[in-house]
């Protein structure tokens, strides 16, 4: 067995937005090549958790472990530099440009830099992304086809790219298989078993139940705020996941208050 740290630990995670406490003490651990889904009703905190890790929310207060050194972001940029990176569910893509562009975004790579005109290194990024979309097998004709002709899926697959393509080490992907075809969301799920495979650590914030029972190796339950539910994936069913995850645990803290103590803990 490993002696190496869990690649990611928050302690204690509190956030208030106001009057309103989004999150209320939430641990969470994230092993290395792990696969971590992570569920909830609507304003559970499952988005508020993740922009906390991702450096978008600071915390109110609570610990950030990193590969076991503590880490204290103030800002996106912060995360980055820690190989943390966050795939939102409206893409964020710039849909008038190519995708060896939007791989690029923010990173370009310069050829020549003439103090305030730079000139891109249009070949390098389009030879790197190209080698990108063969290493994750996904399926894109020509990294120069503008990102606004390509399919849900394929625009899913772009943004993923993306995130992984600067030495990430943990991937976050908000909602990754919403609104998209049956046939996208399997490609989607491939996508996440081939990341995995290649070593990465990921965490899926989704509704779908049936797309964590696919990718999932663990599920954390959030209700009001609070962490209520932590389960291996392996050797229970759907059904069982959606009877202990959603109908057990939600029945028994729908009238939980965030001041007070956890019913299952």
């Amino acid at each position: 067995m490993s002696d190496e740290p869990p690649i990611v630990e928050m302690r204690d995670i509190r956030k208030s937005f106001g009057a309103v406490q989004a999150l209320c003490g939430v641990d969470l651990m994230l092993q290395r090549n792990e696969v971590l889904g992570l569920v909830g009703d609507n304003a559970a905190g499952k988005s508020t958790l993740m922009k906390v890790l991702s450096g978008a929310y600071i915390p109110d207060s609570g610990e950030i472990y990193i590969e076991g050194q503590k880490v204290h972001f103030t800002g996106p940029e912060d995360a980055r530099q820690r190989g943390i990176e966050m795939v939102y569910q409206d893409f964020a893509l710039a849909n008038n440009l190519d995708v060896a562009s939007n791989i690029f975004l923010g990173r370009e790579a310069v050829r020549l830099n003439l103090g305030l005109l730079k000139v891109m290194n249009k070949r390098y990024m389009e030879e790197e992304a190209r080698r990108l979309m063969d290493r994750l097998k996904i399926d894109i004709a020509s990294v120069r086809l503008k990102v606004e002709n390509l399919s849900g899926g394929q625009r899913q697959a772009v943004a993923i790219g993306r995130a992984t393509a600067f030495n990430a080490k943990v991937i976050i992907m908000d909602e990754p298989t919403a609104a998209l075809s049956v046939a996208a969301v399997s490609k989607v799920l491939d996508l996440i078993r081939e990341l995995k495979r290649q070593g990465a650590s990921i965490i899926i914030i989704s509704h779908r139940l049936e797309d964590i029972f696919e990718a999932a190796d663990r599920v954390i339950v959030l209700r009001h705020g609070r962490k209520v539910g932590d389960l291996p994936v392996q050797g229970i069913s759907l059904d069982e996941i959606r009877e202990k995850v959603v109908a057990r645990i939600v029945g028994a803290v729908d009238d939980f208050a965030c001041g007070g103590a956890s019913p299952l803990q």
